[in-house]
């Protein structure tokens, strides 16, 4: 088979924020597979086919690159932030596993980008600087008592947590029962972070508490961490305290 398939992640929004790799491998691509939202922050190239999807179809969208890409096609499947992480990447090797055994031949690569989570991070300091884990809120693909059990997980080893698809329309309610439930085991002035549109240059930051955090409106543009016990600020006169999560940890408390 010539053909081969890259899926790659494009980043957070910002196009500096896209690696050179990953814009090697769109520039190369015959075909461009991916939720329309994404395909649509690629630059064009001329004679290169799009195939735009809605976001809710992943598997489906798996099985036509793998298909082209059988044909002899050279196609990027193209995801936000990282394909690995929430993404494609997934979703692609999912089909291979239940699909025709020639895919598995295929030439297959996972090119990485910049996550939702780690820029951010960014944008605040080093919230993530220590031990942290990070959850998706949806339910369309695993059950809210799962969320539940792995936010208690979280919480009671105390990792700093970064949410992804943290609200929607479909899910106005899940983020303030994930924070209800992490106040049961985590500090009320455990610091929280929201981020809009992290990555690019409309980002917005805002600082508060565990305590105060529900009363945020967030969507799914939105980045929410939750620090560990050790996430500290550090002050700054007219600007956003920095914030960070040590890398050591304090055996004194």
């Amino acid at each position: 088979m010539s053909g081969k398939l890259t899926i790659v992640g494009i980043g957070p929004g910002a196009p500096e924020l896209t690696t050179p790799a990953v814009s090697a491998a769109l520039a190369d691509a015959t075909d461009l597979i991916g939720y329309e939202t994404y395909i649509n922050r690629v630059p064009e190239v001329a004679g290169q086919r799009r195939h735009a999807t809605d976001n809710r179809v992943e598997v489906e969208r798996a099985r036509h690159a793998l298909t082209l890409a059988a044909e002899g096609h050279r196609v990027a499947v193209v995801s936000g932030g990282d394909p690995g992480v929430f993404a494609m990447a997934a979703a692609v090797f999912e089909a291979i596993e239940s699909g025709e055994s020639h895919w598995r031949n295929l030439d297959i690569r996972v090119e990485p980008g910049v996550t939702a989570m780690l820029a951010a991070a960014a944008h605040a300091g080093a919230p993530l600087g220590g031990d942290f884990c990070t959850i998706s809120l949806s339910d369309n693909l695993k059950s809210w008592a799962t969320i539940e059990r792995r936010l208690h997980a979280a919480a009671t080893a105390d990792f700093a947590i970064a949410l992804y698809n943290a609200a929607s329309r479909a899910r106005p309610h899940q983020l303030a029962q994930a924070f209800g439930l992490l106040a049961q085991w985590k500090a009320p002035e455990t610091v929280v972070l929201f981020v809009r549109a992290a990555g690019t240059a409309d980002a917005k930051l805002h600082i508060t508490t565990l305590a105060e955090a529900a009363s945020y409106a967030a969507d799914m543009r939105t980045m929410v961490i939750i620090g560990a016990s050790t996430t500290r600020l550090i002050a700054r006169e007219n600007a956003p305290p920095f914030v960070y999560t040590p890398r050591s940890e304090d055996y004194s408390r």
